[in-house]
């Protein structure tokens, strides 16, 4: 939603300004401008890119236009998911959970949580890890550096399709002194011409360097922070659950985990303790009721 109304901003700026000093839309229509510098910059992405890179960018565009999934709400859910499950596991036993973490949707448990239910990332990560940890096959210090290195491949994942965007987004000016230089060599071609034909070419010219320009600042680089933004926070949706569970696993109970975990969450989206605390007893009350 900002990032379109960032867009409309840019665009009512920079054009209503050329409006207000007299000058006339029609001559910064220039299809063929926009074909060479945007096919420069689609072709440059295709060459430094295969087929993993173009299929993760894809899936970062409609996630880059619509807003962050991971807010305060989802964070309350999964805390009280984590609490849940932990207090379980130390009540009766870590094999107690085992059920629910092989089969989530006909879980009761998960199945309060549909939230983090419809996160099929999210949940992935979660059951992977309780599933090792119901082995007891790995200590602490082992699952902590197996987590570090999947978050760490994720991070790199989701840096795939930022990287590429952040690329063409700086080529863009230099795309657009591109199509300007052919445009002078049109221009000087026609140097016999009168003055007002010489005179259009080389505004036609300039007009290349405009547009690479105004891509480049006023629409692919906010939509490259876009994407970062939301690689950020699937990110540390993760640390999250590092966090927690490995507090659990290193003997706190699980209030004091799951404000471990709360702890690392940025401000922003973070539950107060009271929140937490009420939501916890709200969904302890509601398995209590079934």
């Amino acid at each position: 939603m900002f990032i379109i109304l960032g867009y409309l901003i840019v665009s009512v700026g920079v054009f209503a300004s050329f409006l207000g000093v007299g000058g006339h839309l029609g001559a910064l229509y220039q299809p063929f401008e926009f074909l060479l510098i945007g096919g420069c910059a689609f072709g440059a992405y295709i060459g430094g890119s295969n087929g993993a890179s173009i299929k993760l960018l894809l899936e970062a565009i409609p996630k880059a236009l619509k807003r962050n999934p991971y807010g305060k709400s989802l964070y309350m859910e999964l805390l009280a998911l984590l609490y849940t499950l932990l207090n379980k596991s130390r009540r009766d036993g870590l094999m107690s959970i085992e059920s629910d973490i092989e089969d989530p949707a006909a879980s009761p448990i998960f199945t309060q949580f549909p939230q983090v239910q419809k996160d099929a990332r999210l949940m992935e990560f979660l059951t992977d890890y309780l599933r090792i940890m119901i082995s007891g096959n790995m200590n602490p210090f082992e699952i902590e550096t197996l987590m570090d290195q999947e978050i760490e491949a994720t991070h790199s994942e989701h840096n795939t399709p930022l990287n590429a965007v952040r690329a063409v987004a700086d080529g863009l000016p230099a795309f657009g002194i591109v199509a300007a230089v052919l445009g002078v060599v049109h221009a000087l071609a026609a140097v016999d011409q009168p003055p007002a034909i010489l005179a259009d070419l080389i505004a036609k010219a300039m007009v290349g360097t405009f547009l690479g320009i105004l891509l480049s600042y006023g629409f692919v680089s906010p939509f490259a922070s876009a994407v970062e933004r939301q690689s950020i926070a699937s990110i540390k949706v993760l640390e999250c659950i590092k966090v927690t569970l490995l507090a659990s696993m290193n003997g706190y109970p699980p209030p004091l985990s799951v404000e471990f975990g709360r702890k690392v969450l940025f401000s922003t989206v973070r539950p107060s303790f009271i929140e937490l605390e009420a939501h916890v007893k709200q969904v302890k009350n509601q398995g209590a009721g079934r």
